[in-house]
């Protein structure tokens, strides 16, 4: 266990090393857990062994980590259970137990700022609960820690209260504020604003009320924040873009350009298209009956007039009939001869 904790130690040091000589990005760490590790690692190799137990230092992360700040401080976990500890927003109350410790536990506050908290935003799927951030994510995680300086194989320590004994998270203290929409002057509670625990051990989160104004109770380490419900965006021309997908205000902005149609207006729309294509189409084909008609119509009178003009019409009687003019030329006896020969045949 020990080898594996060590590899893993090495490991994480060896990609830290490469990831230092890219710019400051979010986009190259999209693991909560490796980002833990990360800053795990840093803390340790920065951590100045000479400092007395109790005293909190300040961790500098490389330009690629812009954004996150960092405290740490070593404490006896005996002084843990008995006396509690605060640092940077964090107030650890008395009696908590620490598991496993065997003398001494390092406590590690990150403050991931608007940069790099979108990790958690979309790692735990906040948008399909249908919250979104308005403060930083706050992280407490502790380790254990050698009497003469820090574990050459540091483990997570579980330090775990009560709802009589909690760790609660003041976001608007000196080190863990930063959004503008956090107003220190509130005395009250803000009912659409909730906190939010993200499990070290998984992609689960739990959402409760504050118990006082910006303030959230946790019963283990872990990362907090701030949420509230997710409202629709909104258009805005002259849109600007934000740190990292942190949001800083109740409505999102968006810098594009016009939003997609509701489904209700498009089924309108096509019912109507619809309706004026079907008027259309069936004018269409009154007109070309209407065409049809009146074409044999005038056939049937050109017919009509073409018959009377050949044949005269008159009336007999009541019925109409046609006649023809008295043309025939009526017989004639070419000469007496031949009547006289004709006539003599007959007695």
């Amino acid at each position: 266990m020990d080898s594996f904790s060590f590899c893993t130690s090495k490991i994480s040091i060896i990609i830290i090393f490469l990831l230092s000589f890219h710019q400051s990005e979010s986009q190259f760490i999209q693991s909560t857990h490796l980002l833990d590790l990360m800053i795990r690692d840093y803390t340790i190799r920065n951590f100045k062994l000479n400092l007395n137990t109790g005293i909190t230092q300040k961790i500098y992360l490389p330009s690629n980590f812009s954004g996150i700040d960092i405290e740490t401080v070593k404490l006896r976990c005996g002084s843990l259970r008995r006396y509690g500890a605060t640092i940077g927003g964090f107030h650890i109350s008395s009696g908590v137990t620490v598991e496993p410790c065997s003398e001494r536990v390092m406590l590690v506050r990150q403050n991931l700022g608007s940069n790099w908290s979108s990790i958690y935003s979309t790692g735990y799927n906040l948008t399909g609960y249908n919250y979104q951030l308005v403060s930083p994510v706050l992280g407490l995680l502790a380790y254990n820690a050698n009497p003469d300086g820090v574990a050459t194989n540091p483990y997570e320590v579980n330090v775990v209260g009560t709802d009589q004994n909690p760790i609660l998270i003041d976001f608007l203290s000196n080190k863990s504020s930063g959004n503008p929409n956090l107003d220190p002057k509130s005395t009250k509670t803000n009912s659409s604003v909730l906190c939010a625990c993200f499990t070290s051990n998984g992609n689960k989160t739990t959402f409760s009320e504050q118990v006082s104004p910006y303030v959230c109770k946790g019963t283990r380490q872990g990362h907090y924040a701030l949420v509230t419900t997710l409202e629709p965006r909104k258009e805005d021309n002259g849109g600007g873009g934000g740190g990292g997908g942190m949001v800083t205000s109740s409505t999102e902005v968006s810098g594009g350009g016009g939003g997609k149609l509701s489904r209700w207006k498009v089924a309108i729309g096509s019912v109507i298209g619809s309706g004026i294509a079907a008027i259309l189409l069936g004018m269409l084909v009154v007109a070309m009956l209407v065409k049809v008609k009146k074409k044999a119509m005038r056939e049937e009178m050109e017919r009509r007039a073409y018959e009377e003009e050949a044949l005269q019409v008159s009336m007999v009687g009541h019925v109409r009939a046609p006649t023809a003019s008295g043309t025939r030329t009526l017989p004639i006896i070419a000469d007496d001869r031949y009547k006289n020969t004709h006539l003599n045949h007959y007695p």
